[in-house]
């Protein structure tokens, strides 16, 4: 029987999930799709569904629990300006996992995961940004 079995423990202990969690739902929320392990994309889609759900709340309190998982307040910005409204609508079901073949290190079982309606130019924003304001201050 597999009775308080309810996440994947993935070899770590508390703390690092903890830490782990904080930085690929941070990376999720910034980028709006990376790829991950398919074990890790099935456990950070449960707590992106939560964050997604506390960021259309919108209130003071569902800020401050967001605010104590996320790292940084970026994020919990970009949570709460832009995807909170984006998905008033939609009953949950915010983010998906997709099968992404095998790593050729270990053969591991490799995954996407995204957010439903995502913003196609979000990922590798900031990096373009930074290259042109290096390339501004260089000139």
């Amino acid at each position: 029987m597999r009775h308080a079995r309810g996440y994947r423990r993935l070899n770590r202990t508390h703390e690092h999930r903890k830490a782990l969690w904080a930085n690929m739902a941070g990376s999720l929320i910034e980028h709006e799709q990376i790829k991950t392990t398919l074990p890790k994309a099935k456990e950070l889609r449960r707590i992106m569904e939560k964050m997604v759900t506390l960021g259309k709340r919108g209130d003071l309190h569902a800020r401050r629990q967001a605010a104590a998982q996320l790292k940084q307040d970026i994020h919990v910005a970009k949570l709460f300006d832009v995807l909170g409204p984006r998905y008033k609508d939609r009953q949950g079901g915010y983010v998906r996992v997709l099968k992404a073949g095998f790593r050729y290190g270990d053969m591991a079982p490799m995954a996407i995961i995204e957010f439903v309606d995502r913003d196609v130019d979000a990922k590798g924003a900031a990096d373009r940004a930074r290259v042109a304001a290096e390339e501004a201050a260089e000139e």
